[in-house]
């Protein structure tokens, strides 16, 4: 907020407050007069409106001068103080000196009377007293409104900077998994190991890609995981299975980048895998823009080690982009997983804009 010179407000009640103070000054000092004396008009109203002028312009500099010397809210009780004992021996000294200037000069014959002196400075201490209030509670509230702004700009680079690690805990995640995919393959069978490597560097292009936008289209999304489950039924054959069942009106609708890579890949990582008995993999939309990643049961008879990176990832996502909806659920059979798609134009938008900035 800039105030070393006059704002909008201080320029607005000085042209629609002046005329009046005009006319009650001339009042005071020709009494009825006015109304039948036309040099009053001619003469006396400018005058007392350059003199008004001036005035104003020192009062400007001196209120605003302490809003530069004091902007803080708290500072407030110490502004309007030194405020006062400054604007009110300015304002009695302006009052003083247009009587005392048509005292001594006899302007249109005035004769100086301690009741109009009395009178002229109780209209400038109502007139002040007023339009400072006035300028003070402007002031204030615009202070409290860059308060918001910067709270506000202060959560959403916060928020950022927990998505950004959040993005960073995928990639390590994801490769060293291949990785060990890979390390098995090459001692079972070197022409899939191959063709998995093939497969895994066209993945990872894509994962590096998209991972970095924070956030994807779900369109993007699905065939990125077809793309993923190439790599799997590389090292797992007809163990494991996946069906898609997609709404084509969601595919604009967006999601955290890779979250479905990070629950297929808890689903492998979690369950048996065989011939007889494969893993299915069921990804399909439901109204109220869900997308939900199902898949059945299957025990290990020795359960993986996790580190809770995968679903803990997304739920934290979804957390800072502050959409409800999120849902984990589990029975004898089967394993859920409910992810709200998000419209691009929905209240999350400003926020995911800041992200992908």
């Amino acid at each position: 907020m800039k105030i070393t010179k006059a704002t909008k407000l201080q320029w607005f009640s000085f042209l629609a407050s002046m005329p009046i103070i005009d006319f009650l000054l001339n009042y005071i000092l020709f009494d009825q007069r006015i109304f039948k004396d036309i040099q009053i008009w001619l003469i006396s109203f400018p005058l007392i409106y350059a003199i008004g002028i001036v005035s104003w312009k020192g009062h400007t500099i001196i209120s605003n001068g302490l809003k530069i010397t004091y902007p803080l809210i708290r500072q407030t009780r110490k502004r309007l103080l030194i405020m006062a004992l400054c604007i009110i021996p300015f304002m009695s000294l302006s009052m003083t000196l247009i009587f005392f200037l048509y005292d001594h000069f006899h302007i249109l014959g005035y004769q100086l009377a301690l009741t109009d002196l009395k009178l002229g400075l109780l209209v400038g201490l109502g007139v002040n007293l007023i339009f400072e209030t006035l300028f003070e509670a402007d002031y204030i509230l615009e202070k409290y409104k860059e308060s918001v702004e910067e709270k506000e700009t202060f959560q959403n680079l916060s928020a950022q900077n927990e998505f950004d690690a959040l993005k960073s805990q995928v990639n390590p995640h994801f490769l060293f998994n291949c990785f060990n995919t890979l390390s098995s393959l090459i001692t079972e069978d070197r022409q899939k190991a191959e063709v998995f490597l093939n497969e895994l560097s066209k993945v990872y292009r894509y994962l590096l890609r998209n991972n970095e936008d924070g956030m994807s289209t779900l369109e993007s999304e699905l065939k990125f995981i077809q793309s993923y489950f190439k790599l799997l039924q590389t090292r797992h054959g007809d163990a494991v299975k996946l069906h898609l069942q997609i709404d084509k009106r969601y595919e604009p609708y967006l999601l955290p980048s890779l979250s479905l890579q990070l629950l297929v890949e808890n689903v492998v990582k979690h369950n048996a895998l065989s011939k007889a008995q494969p893993l299915v993999i069921d990804i399909f939309t439901t109204a109220g823009n869900k997308l939900v990643v199902n898949n059945n049961l299957q025990h290990k008879l020795i359960k993986a080690p996790s580190n809770k990176v995968g679903l803990d990832n997304i739920r934290a996502k979804y957390a800072l982009l502050k959409l409800p909806g999120f849902d984990v659920m589990k029975d004898e059979k089967n394993f859920t997983v409910v992810l709200p798609l998000i419209w691009n134009n929905t209240r999350v938008k400003p926020l995911i804009s800041s992200i992908e900035e």
